[in-house]
């Protein structure tokens, strides 16, 4: 079969594999598996199972075009809990093992999510938003008729955020339901929001993440807890300074693991792995010596409902794995009490998630690479030896040509190593002359990885080279490299994304260094704004969901004003510092031409900001087109409407071909 560049609407043909899950006794696995509609304009998300024993094809477990997600095993592996819309709202249903109907066991008016069974597997607890006055079993709604229009009266500044809109008045508080009768109990409840983390072994206690600080707009931290369930008594197992969550205890209960920081860095700030020994109350931070991130923190464009454990304890309860970011890389490690760490997987690629049969210490991970969008894979813990279990997009790549990216180091004009990455375009030939378009991550504590990023292939097939590096900001460099743009905004940063391009001038010779273009999001939409500000380099740019004006940034934004303080290190009473680091104020010098892209409902950076960019430009003359995409916010690139996702990637395409 001959094969062909992929295009832009090949978006519709891409599936996501994520959230692996073994069965307890580790003869099954289940995922979902997402996929878009095109005539529906939205997404469909199953529940697949995989025979492990028998090593077949996976089975698909639910069916319809709604979203079922986050499967969660009763400890006995008799039954199935998952999330699904199918009722209207996101509610809790049970599946049996052995088949037959899914039963629905939450009937909530504001929903259901997060279920997490008991040691027994008779209860579930999951999540729920409430007000304080709200009752949980009130079924009585307005009816579309009966609706008015309201004022909405702000009393705080965390009245609004991106994806939720705005604060409604609601808490998430946990309850748990019977799952024989349906009976439930609000057990974690008050004007602060309870985050799920686990059940201990024993059953009596619910392990929390919350912060109970009085003032909701200066809610900066996450502390864990213990609650006991028959009383309600919560006791802190954290020390009120930083920024706690993921908890899990050891099988036996005698640890606790869980990741976090003191905030030392702001959101800068790496996170760490600690284990607490709940009898002596013993803290130790195993990761101390590691300068890397603990977690997931790749910018990618393609999984839906991604979800990876920060830790999970081997059967032992004395060794667990876990996941960090590094050079480019997620990897898998494996860690135990005696302060034992190496990895477990490493390899140039993205890990998004993975779960651990115990027993026969085996892992599934979920896998993509630069050419790779994601599948699961088995790896053997002990041999190390590997195997595909999904192929879920293999149809569809054997009929297309992706572009194999090269990894680059180098080093900045200061002295700085950097690291990054060149793609050729498809249907590369030697001795021609190709633009190049300069990709930057958003964040900008993000970090460009070893994975697929669609939009990427999109360009390289539509003749373009793409170079995208980590420049200072990023994580997987260590504690001081993430840091370093905080403060500097404008300064380190664009010199490294302008060192990378001088470095590839200078080593590749198939680019035409006439026909530059840059592009990016949120933060590589600010970055975007300042490079065409400060320099005449690039002869087209596109600028989405950005950041131009820091003063009205400060007011407008859901993060602004404490994001502003943390990154930009000025508030209002410093607007000099502000406006030194607004693209604004160099409209005047913008001569490239600038497609503005915006959602609407952005509230992280709001519309206004692409606004203000428009109208200075298009006063002085300047060439700019400003599209705006109804009904969406900071996430359409990733999870948006399909049919505004492909008009976002087609914008870009034919912005580029007409200037480059």
């Amino acid at each position: 079969m001959e094969k062909r560049s992929i295009r832009a609407e090949d978006l519709f043909n891409l599936k996501s594999v994520t959230d692996p899950q073994y069965s307890p006794d580790g003869k099954k696995c289940v995922f979902v598996q997402t996929e878009m509609l095109e005539k529906n304009n939205d997404y469909a998300s199953n529940i697949y199972i995989i025979d492990m024993e028998k090593g077949g094809q996976p089975s698909q477990w639910t069916f319809g075009e709604n979203r079922n997600q986050s499967p969660r095993w009763s400890p006995d592996g008799t039954k199935l809990a998952f999330v699904s819309n199918r009722s209207g709202k996101n509610q809790v249903f049970v599946l049996d093992a052995a088949g037959g109907e899914s039963k629905q066991v939450t009937d909530f008016k504001n929903g259901a999510s997060g279920p997490l069974w008991s040691p027994d597997g008779k209860r579930i607890a999951c999540s729920v938003s409430l007000k304080p006055d709200e009752d949980l079993f009130d079924k009585t709604e307005e009816k579309k008729e009966d609706k008015k229009l309201e004022p909405f009266v702000a009393e705080e500044m965390k009245y609004k955020s991106d994806a939720a809109g705005f604060w409604d008045g609601k808490y998430r508080q946990i309850v748990i339901v019977n799952v024989e009768d349906g009976e439930a109990e609000l057990v974690a409840k008050g004007e602060a929001d309870y985050h799920l983390q686990g059940w201990s072994p024993d059953g009596k206690n619910l392990l929390l993440s919350a912060d109970e600080t009085p003032e909701r707009d200066f809610s900066f931290k996450s502390d864990l807890w213990l609650m006991d369930i028959k009383t309600g008594d919560k006791n802190i197992i954290t020390n009120g300074k930083g920024y706690f969550g993921n908890a899990v205890f050891s099988p036996d209960g005698k640890y606790l693991g869980y990741t976090g920081h003191e905030r030392e860095f702001e959101n800068a700030t790496l996170s760490q792995i600690y284990i607490r020994d709940m009898e002596t109350g013993n803290v130790q931070c195993i990761t101390e010596n590691m300068d890397i991130l603990v977690g997931d923190a790749v910018a990618a464009d393609f999984q839906q409902g991604a979800y990876s454990p920060s830790l999970i304890w081997g059967e032992d309860s004395v060794s667990f794995y876990f996941l960090a970011s590094d050079q480019g890389n997620t990897v898998l490690y494996f860690a135990n009490l005696n302060g034992e760490v190496y990895p477990a997987l490493l390899d140039q690629q993205y890990v998004y998630g993975y779960t651990l049969d115990r027993k026969n210490q085996r892992i599934v991970a979920a896998i993509s690479n630069p050419v790779l969008p994601g599948e699961l894979f088995q790896l053997e813990v002990t041999t190390g030896e590997m195997k595909q279990l999904t192929s879920v997009n293999e149809k569809f790549l054997e009929s297309i040509t992706l572009s194999q990216p090269e990894q680059i180091s180098f080093q900045a004009s200061d002295g700085t190593p950097l690291h990054g990455w060149i793609m050729k375009p498809s249907g590369y030939e030697d001795g021609k002359k190709y633009p190049l378009i300069l990709e930057v991550h958003g964040g900008p504590h993000a970090m460009y990885a070893n994975s697929y990023f669609n939009e990427f292939q999109v360009l390289a097939a539509e003749g373009y080279g793409v170079l995208y590096i980590n420049p200072r900001g990023s994580h997987g460099y260590g504690q001081q490299f993430v840091n370093a743009v905080r403060g500097d905004y404008g300064g380190g940063d664009y010199q490294d994304v302008m060192d990378a391009v001088d470095y590839v001038l200078e080593t590749y010779d198939f680019i035409d260094k006439e026909r530059l273009g840059v592009t990016g999001g949120s933060y590589g939409g600010f970055m975007t704004n300042w490079i065409v500000g400060h320099t005449d380099r690039f002869k087209a740019a596109v600028t989405q969901r950005s950041i131009s004006n820091w003063i009205s940034f400060y007011g407008v934004s859901d993060i602004g004003y404490y994001f502003t303080e943390w990154q930009i290190k000025a508030d209002l009473s410093d607007l000099e510092t502000l406006w030194k680091h607004s693209p604004l104020a160099y409209v005047d010098k913008i001569n490239t031409p600038l497609l503005i892209l915006h959602s609407e409902k952005d509230y992280r950076c709001p519309i206004e900001q692409a606004e203000q960019l428009f109208i200075a430009l298009k006063r002085q003359g300047k060439e700019t087109k400003f599209i705006r995409f109804p009904e969406s916010n900071h996430e359409l690139s990733r999870s948006g409407k399909p049919n505004l996702r492909l008009s976002r990637l087609q914008s870009i395409v034919d912005w580029f071909n007409e200037y480059l």
